[in-house]
């Protein structure tokens, strides 16, 4: 094991490809389908589904979705930020939400389904509130942003079987996605935003 650490050091140190990867923590309702989203931009190195803002240490699927534990359905997203920028997954983040709804997304309702930015350090927060206050403007004060600016808590990977689920189980993914107007809902929301989404 030292010597793997070591021959890892050196080959660093002689300039080859050991630059550091950033993390993002976005939820946006169903992880499922925020992890094929992240899963599709050039630079970004692994996307995990998970849990993050609540109070429970490991919680579970079941004890997650009752609602009754705080955490939000999210997704880490490690990325190379000499390929793909925070400001950039930002931008991915609000295509794929519907920043208008308080109580959920989409078809899931209930604490656990909202959307929400949880930031890492000061330049993320700084950033996240940025580009929220600049999609607040492209709505217009009529249509309040109800996503959430937060500080990153602990973040529990989900069970196995939810990660890759879009690729794991293609048709069910795609059924649940259909039925739950996930789709419908952003292009409508890119609408009322002038499509310039």
């Amino acid at each position: 094991m030292r010597r793997l650490v070591g021959s890892l050091l050196l080959f660093c140190l002689a300039g080859a490809a050991c630059a550091e990867t950033g993390t993002a923590i976005f939820a946006g309702g169903c992880f499922w389908c925020m992890e094929s989203a992240f899963e599709e931009i050039e630079g970004v190195v692994s996307v995990t589904s998970g849990y993050t803002g609540g109070e429970v240490v490991n919680p579970t699927y079941e004890q997650v979705s009752s609602g009754g534990t705080g955490h939000y359905e999210s997704v880490r997203v490690e990325y190379d930020p000499a390929k793909v920028s925070y400001g950039q997954l930002l931008e991915v983040f609000w295509q794929n939400i519907d920043p208008f709804d308080a109580g959920g997304q989409f078809c899931d309702k209930g604490s656990q389904y909202r959307a929400a930015v949880f930031y890492q350090d000061p330049a993320q927060m700084q950033a996240a509130r940025a580009s929220l206050a600049a999609l607040q403007d492209q709505a217009g004060e009529g249509r309040p942003v109800e996503t959430q600016i937060l500080p990153a808590q602990a973040f529990y990977p989900a069970e196995e079987y939810h990660q890759d689920y879009h690729e794991k189980n293609t048709l069910r993914y795609k059924g649940y996605r259909f039925a739950c107007g996930r789709d419908q809902r952003i292009d409508e929301v890119r609408e009322m935003l002038g499509n310039s989404r």
